[in-house]
């Protein structure tokens, strides 16, 4: 059968049967393409099914997480009739309260999220027990505890334990809390019980830290959250409700989503960015050892326009069936993320198909393997079958229309990829750098070249024949540069990424911190708590603080307030702002914390009330010293004057509180304290466990959290999210290990001519191997810095910005990682070269 013609030359259908016969089966000579475009479209498929799932889960069940259309919390009391009637107008009501507990046996304590809810509760989804049962909220002295608790007290079902002052009855184990994601962090397991429990069981005092929640679900389905939000807020202006709605049911896990796959949209894009540059080699590659097929197109008659036909269809079936195993495996990897994630986020169990992201990586993968396969495939057009012949030795020159092709792709890829992302500026910033890089590496790949053309010329003649492979016509080193360049930039960010977050692991999550945190202890019985915990332990270190809660509800100079109901958006980093946090008083600077601006007061201040604020957060609201704040507490508003403005040090495991009030200020409102023990080193386990019993009897309102517990998950959670960072970007690694190889590969092609003259002239296979790992180690040795600069950077990027963390890599690990990947260039070089020593001279020189 013979190729179809018309009066310009090959028709499509004639191109195809040529580039079909040409066609390996196992795409020899493509797999490097194959190969990179499969990495960058998986890693992006993946990526997206992942995240459109969770987004898709969140938004479709923002009702059940949240378990109704709206939240309203106050802290520190109940709803007032009044308010309770204005939240009923919306629809089916359900309240309760979540506070800190502690459950006890005789021989066991714990502490406790105490969840308290009524009879209409769930509003939405399903709560279920792990016998399958459906029981609805709990009644009479029935308690539901998570599985952590009944293994905590060492109790079964059906067996008693104590909150508070009442014995309660383990009912049932829960399977199925369906509004737990929005409830976000605890310090213990959940146990849920009757709305009237806490207040029976002594927990709901005056000054007690508990939260009231309601949730509505609306009457009208159509009804705007928000602008129920904005009718309650003005008709109880001062009442510090909270509020969250089924749009965002659980903000943190919508802050994870968005900054992980923030993240991980910039690994998928370096991961195409590095391929690119695998594709241009690898098909610069190929065309170099299909040039006598293309030398013999060319004398039967072929015009170069067949030519292009001919081996684009060929590249094109190479780019679709990487993408297409791409695209497959991104769908059978997500399971598997999304199993690791369970718990954490809402994520369908089995396979997901999501349709926009799978189109959107695809996409990406056949522009990258149009944008970066067209410049080596359009050099190869234009040029007779001599110069094909012996291009080995004569290279070819650039086509300037290639650039308008390369160009044209570039610029599609960068219009999609922020015409699609949630944050344009961030991947505009990273595609800019990724085009800054690719321009450094290039003009690099030139000063090398030059650089080794001026050099005096070395004695020795390995050193002289590798800088002269270096600068020589038709030398590989722009390509080698730059894959080099990314490929060791990809050992960097590893080690910087891996690196900075173990640092945060170890800054943020103290070694050395209190054993105990109490909260609720009665003022009128410090001096009790004090004497309790001596007597085993006469050496611990204890300190109390007066607790409560109040909102900021203006803010600013005394004669031009700013109310905060009326603040159209937070200013960034001014989150004091937000609903209520915990406030004190105190006579002293707390410690922890360093005055900067403006004066402490006087012990037992009796004059204007005064607060100490963050200076931060007084940076972000733009507020100073002498301006005012209005503060409401349990419903009343006070009028306080900044005296001064702190530095504090957040990460110690102390109490560092944003509002340090004057004892004047507030002292008069009620309250409880909250304390810290940190009992002496080798305090023996079992007297621990008297104190915790102890405690728990003498103070049954009160909550103790044990520390270390609460370090081990902080511990666990930044461990997880390392190695979520670790395992997506060692995909970048992997796209920079196989552009590294496919380098080696390319150049080792070139290079069969030069050995074989070199064997025929005496040379040893010693000394052929030693001239490779000279040449490329002194490549490698010039990008070193280049990749450190441009790795961390990137790291840099992803740690501070996506993450929020501190930047704390350990450079000693980075240089060392950096040392393995040029280890692993040379070991490559090393591995690439052997072949040559098996090329036949009569075979090769009878190619030329």
């Amino acid at each position: 059968m013979s190729a179809k013609v018309d009066a310009k030359g090959l028709t499509w259908g004639g191109a195809w049967h040529i580039a079909r016969r040409d066609l390996n089966a196992r795409f020899k000579g493509l797999r490097l393409l194959l190969v990179c475009i499969f990495l960058g479209t998986a890693a992006l498929a993946a990526i997206g099914t992942l995240t459109a799932s969770i987004e898709r889960e969140l938004q479709s069940s923002g009702q059940a997480l949240l378990g109704g259309d709206l939240e309203v919390e106050v802290w520190q009391r109940d709803l007032t009739e009044d308010e309770l009637t204005a939240l009923g107008e919306y629809g089916e009501l359900s309240g309760g309260y979540r506070l800190q507990a502690m459950a006890s046996t005789d021989d066991a304590a714990a502490p406790v999220e105490l969840k308290a809810i009524d009879d209409a509760w769930p509003l939405y989804g399903d709560f279920t027990l792990v016998d399958g049962s459906e029981p609805g909220a709990p009644t009479a002295n029935d308690a539901y505890l998570a599985q952590g608790a009944l293994d905590r007290l060492d109790i079964a079902v059906g067996e008693e334990f104590r909150v508070g002052t009442m014995t309660l009855r383990a009912a049932g184990v829960i399977e199925n809390e369906p509004d737990r994601l929005s409830e976000g962090f605890q310090l213990g397991p959940t146990v849920l019980v009757a709305k009237d429990i806490p207040a029976a069981a002594g927990l709901l005092q005056p000054g007690s830290l508990y939260q009231s929640k309601y949730r509505i679900a609306f009457e009208n389905e159509s009804d705007d959250p928000e602008a129920i939000e904005d009718a309650l807020t003005e008709a109880f202006p001062n009442a510090g409700f909270d509020f969250r709605s089924r749009d965002r049911a659980s903000p943190g896990a919508d802050r994870f989503v968005r900054q992980m796959s923030d993240f991980l949209t910039l690994v998928g894009l370096a991961a195409l960015v590095i391929a690119g540059i695998g594709i241009a080699g690898g098909v610069s590659s190929y065309l170099d050892q299909r040039r006598a097929s293309i030398a013999t197109l060319k004398v039967l008659g072929a015009s170069s326009r067949d030519i292009v036909r001919v081996y684009a269809l060929q590249i094109a079936v190479a780019a679709i069936a990487g993408s297409a195993l791409g695209l497959a495996t991104g769908v059978l990897v997500t399971p598997l993320l999304g199993a690791a994630l369970e718990g954490l986020l809402p994520v369908e169990s089995g396979f997901v198909i999501e349709p926009a992201p799978l189109l959107l990586a695809g996409a990406y993968g056949l522009l990258v393997a149009f944008a970066f396969a067209a410049a080596p495939l359009l050099r190869a057009r234009s040029f007779p079958a001599m110069a094909l012949m012996r291009s080995r030795i004569v290279p070819l020159a650039r086509d300037k229309r290639a650039l308008i092709a390369t160009g044209v792709g570039i610029a599609a890829i960068c219009a999609l990829a922020l015409i699609t992302t949630a944050q344009p500026w961030l991947s505009g910033g990273f595609l800019l750098g990724a085009g800054g890089a690719l321009v450094l590496l290039a003009a690099l790949g030139l000063g090398l070249q030059w650089v080794a053309r001026k050099l005096p010329r070395p004695s020795n003649p390995l050193l002289r024949s590798a800088l002269a492979n270096i600068h020589r016509p038709g030398a590989p080193t722009s390509a080698l540069v730059t894959a080099l360049g990314f490929g060791l930039a990809a050992f960097v960010l590893l080690a910087a990424i891996q690196s900075a977050i173990d640092g945060n692991i170890q800054s943020r999550v103290p070694q050395e911190a209190p054993d105990y945190f109490v909260l609720d202890v009665p003022v009128e019985g410090e001096e009790r708590f004090y004497e309790l915990i001596q007597e085993p332990f006469p050496e611990a270190a204890i300190r109390t603080v007066p607790t409560m809660r109040g909102g900021i509800l203006a803010f600013g100079p005394e004669d031009d307030m700013q109310v905060v109901a009326e603040l159209d958006e937070i200013p960034d980093g001014a989150w004091a702002l937000r609903g209520e946090r915990g406030i004190t008083y105190s006579d002293t600077s707390p410690p922890g914390s360093r005055v900067v601006e403006g004066e402490w007061w006087s012990p037992m201040h009796d004059g204007e009330p005064l607060v100490s604020i963050d200076k931060e957060f007084a940076d972000a609201a733009g507020l100073e010293v002498g301006d005012m704040l209005t503060i409401g507490i349990l419903g009343s508003e006070r009028d306080v004057r900044i005296a001064n403005l702190r530095e504090i040090d957040w990460e110690t495991m102390g109490f560092n509180f944003a509002l340090v009030f004057s004892r004047n200020a507030i002292a008069d409102a009620p309250h409880k304290l909250s304390a810290t023990i940190e009992l002496p080193d080798g305090a023996d386990t079992q007297d621990r466990g008297e104190l915790l019993r102890a405690l728990v009897r003498e103070y049954p309102s009160s909550s103790v959290v044990e520390v270390g517990e609460v370090l081990v998950q902080a511990r666990t959670l930044l461990e997880q999210v390392g190695l979520a960072t670790l395992a997506a970007a060692a995909v970048a690694v992997l796209a920079g290990l196989a552009v590294l190889m496919g380098a080696i590969a390319a150049a080792r092609a070139a290079r069969t001519y030069d050995t074989v003259v070199l064997r025929v002239l005496g040379a040893s296979r010693r000394q052929i191997l030693g001239l490779q790992l000279a040449e490329y180690g002194l490549i490698a040795g010039a990008l070193a810095l280049v990749a450190l600069a441009l790795g961390s950077g990137l790291a840099w990027v992803i740690i501070t910005q996506l993450f929020e963390f501190d930047w704390l890599p350990d450079w000693g690990a980075v240089l060392a990682v950096l040392g393995l990947g040029l280890a692993m260039v040379l070991a490559f070089a090393l591995g690439g070269s052997l072949p040559l020593l098996r090329a036949k001279p009569a075979q090769a020189l009878r190619e030329l």
